[in-house]
């Protein structure tokens, strides 16, 4: 008997309770510049720089870090359900948890792509966790962080729509449901599938959609209780 497809959509919330500074939070990752500046394609074009350098800082605060123990419920969750994950997130917690099908919206932090093919990409290693504009690829492409920016499409939404629309049981974990395309997924859900919403400051747009149950915790705590909720309904 197949099991259950159960498919999460997990944002910042997730990371930090592993200590990732979110990109909504003040001061710290974004060093006083401005978001459009380091996170955008016009700031790409006019100070690639200033990007690298960010997301090395980055990388450098990512390999720190570990999953928590959210990441390690949706693994567990693998056990009686067949579970996909799609996630706003670039850093790779939920992979190094274990969780095996993990989908990136916004980019991967620990890779890089071709600067003229967006196809070709390659893993960033321990030891070479910095980039510049001038880095080359293997096949000598220059090179630029796998980041999806703002002013550019989300080549994975088309991919992520068809998971939610295949979930048997959809679960929202540590977001705001602020960020378009992503935050437009829960309206991708069959009529009747249940729909669980996992923050500790819910979005009003979720709290007033019909049908939506709201768990109101970190995404640790919040995780206990959907696991407790699945069990009673099986």
């Amino acid at each position: 008997m197949a099991k259950p497809k159960l498919v999460i959509s997990s944002g910042a919330g997730i990371s930090a309770e592993s200590g990732i500074t979110t990109f909504r939070d003040a001061g710290g990752l974004w060093e006083n510049y401005p978001v459009m500046e380091v996170a955008s394609a016009d700031g790409f074009r006019r100070n690639p720089e200033l990007v690298h350098q960010f997301y090395n800082a980055r990388r450098h605060d990512l390999v720190t870090k570990v999953p928590n123990d959210a990441h390690k419920a949706l693994v567990e969750l693998e056990k009686d359900y067949d579970v996909y994950v799609i996630t706003q997130n670039v850093d790779d917690l939920h992979e190094r948890a274990g969780s095996s099908k993990v989908l990136h919206l916004h980019g991967e932090l620990m890779k890089i792509r071709s600067v003229s093919d967006p196809d070709y990409i390659e893993t960033l290693d321990m030891e070479h966790l910095e980039t510049t504009p001038a880095t080359r690829g293997k096949r000598g492409d220059l090179m630029r962080p796998h980041i999806v920016f703002f002013q550019e499409p989300v080549p994975n939404i088309e991919l992520a729509m068809e998971w939610v629309n295949e979930a048997d049981i959809f679960v929202v974990i540590g977001t705001s449901l602020a960020v378009y395309p992503a935050a437009g997924l829960m309206q991708c859900v069959r009529h009747g599938v249940p729909v669980y919403y996992i923050d500790p400051n819910p979005a009003a747009s979720a709290t007033m959609t019909p049908g939506v149950t709201i768990i109101k915790a970190t995404a640790t705590e919040g995780m206990r209780k959907l696991i407790e909720l699945l069990k009673s309904k099986r």
